[in-house]
């Protein structure tokens, strides 16, 4: 359904388990049935994507009240946090599963792990995103979280189609030292795929999916190496964000609403 009424946006954490099935089903609709992803614990007959970590992260909603329907409609978009305090009591974040985070975490700041981020087709590329990232600025700045990471994908397995992106993101986005997360051993995937000289920077910047170059705009970085997650038929970068590194333009950017 195309959305053609003025959108009446509202953004909150999810209070009540209805709040959460909701987040679910959204991500059902986008990494299950738009992009081909799986999982141990989806939810095909009720179109839920949830995992183990689901009870243990906040969930910020960006909700439509003009959209019909019930509340599995009215979202419309879905952020999903990891305090580094809510990491400690179940062990590990998520991302862990992916990349060495010891640099994070052996640094001794305040973290904020950034996962599931999707909005409904009828939404990108307006007003929401800039919605859910003003609501989420509330969030980091109440907590005094200084530094915010996570796992971004591009659709897709298959890494030679990726080449050209994930080079220049390995090239021009690199994290600083003190910031480098890195792919685990095990699944080490190389992004230095096409020396700079050779990049078209242009074509390759534009074949970043949009929340990627997003986060890049406010001066992100990526870890070194990918991960390729057949599970969820993409391959992964890690963002991270130092909100320390903000100039004041990029601040105002993180928190306008659009």
């Amino acid at each position: 359904m195309t959305q053609t009424a003025a959108p009446q946006f509202e953004t909150r954490l999810a209070a009540t388990e209805e709040d959460l099935r909701a987040a679910q089903h959204l991500r059902y609709q986008v990494f299950v049935a738009e992009l081909g992803g799986g999982g141990a614990l989806v939810d095909h007959d009720a179109q839920l994507e949830r995992d183990r970590f689901d009870p243990h992260f906040d969930h910020l909603l960006l909700l439509d009240h003009a959209r019909p329907g019930d509340l599995r409609d009215k979202v419309v978009g879905v952020y999903r946090l990891l305090t580094d305090a809510a990491a400690a009591e179940i062990g590990q974040f998520y991302s862990a599963d992916e990349y060495d985070l010891s640099k994070l975490t052996g640094s001794g700041r305040k973290l904020l792990e950034l996962g599931r981020s999707c909005l409904h087709p009828d939404y990108r590329g307006g007003a929401g995103m800039m919605h859910l990232w003003a609501a989420l600025a509330d969030y980091v700045t109440a907590r005094g979280i200084e530094v915010l990471f996570g796992v971004a994908s591009f659709h897709g397995t298959d890494v030679a189609a990726l080449a050209e992106p994930l080079s220049v993101l390995h090239a021009r986005h690199l994290a600083p030292e003190a910031l480098r997360v890195r792919a685990r051993d095990e699944a080490f995937q190389r992004m230095d795929l096409i020396p700079e000289a050779a990049l078209d920077r242009v074509a390759a910047m534009r074949a970043v999916p949009a929340l990627i170059k997003g986060y890049l705009k406010l001066g992100g970085f990526v870890g070194e190496g990918a991960f390729v997650d057949h599970a969820f038929n993409t391959v992964d970068v890690c963002l991270v964000l130092d909100t320390a590194l903000l100039n004041e333009k990029q601040s105002h950017l993180f928190r306008r609403e659009g």
